[in-house]
């Protein structure tokens, strides 16, 4: 009997072990994980909504560290010279949604690329650009604009592809 018991901690230990291996693995700091919303997953996250900008999302992961609540936003390339703007507004939009929903403003997001992870400041000057963006986007939203790039791996990983008529693929 104590050989079984010592076998079942044993085992544990390493089921715990494994999990925060691969949770370093995937990038996502330590704290308790409140929403996930990554392929695979039966039941995706909440979705946030603030009423004052219109704006409806989902992160990819919600942490909870320390108290404050740190939205994550996942990409599967390789971050190159750093995160792209368009990434860095997702992920403002993200920290927007948070602060809306659960009146707790996050102090930063984190991007993270195959490579490496970033921490971004969510500051008054962010969401200023976010807002400013935002509007911009509203104007020309009656428009059909054009497609702004010639890659078919952007074309491919584009949620959007089935309703394109600029589709590459």
């Amino acid at each position: 009997m104590p050989g079984l018991l010592l076998l079942v901690l044993g085992l544990g230990v390493l089921l715990v072990w494994l999990g925060r291996r691969q949770r370093a693995a995937a990038g996502i700091p330590e704290g308790r994980i409140l929403s996930q919303d990554v392929l695979g997953r039966a039941q995706p996250g909440e979705t946030l909504y603030d009423a004052v900008l219109d704006l409806a999302g989902r992160p990819d992961y919600l942490v909870e560290i320390d108290g404050r609540l740190i939205p994550i936003e996942v990409k599967s390339g390789q971050a190159h010279a750093g995160p792209r703007r368009s990434h860095r507004l997702q992920l403002a939009a993200y920290c927007r949604l948070v602060d809306a929903v659960h009146a707790r403003r996050p102090p930063y997001g984190i991007l993270r690329y195959a490579d490496r992870s970033f921490a971004i400041p969510y500051s008054a000057e962010t969401d200023d650009e976010l807002t400013a963006v935002l509007g911009a986007m509203r104007l020309v939203g009656g428009e059909n604009l054009a497609r702004s790039h010639d890659s078919p791996a952007r074309c491919r990983g584009c949620s959007f592809r089935v309703a394109c008529d600029q589709s590459l693929l």
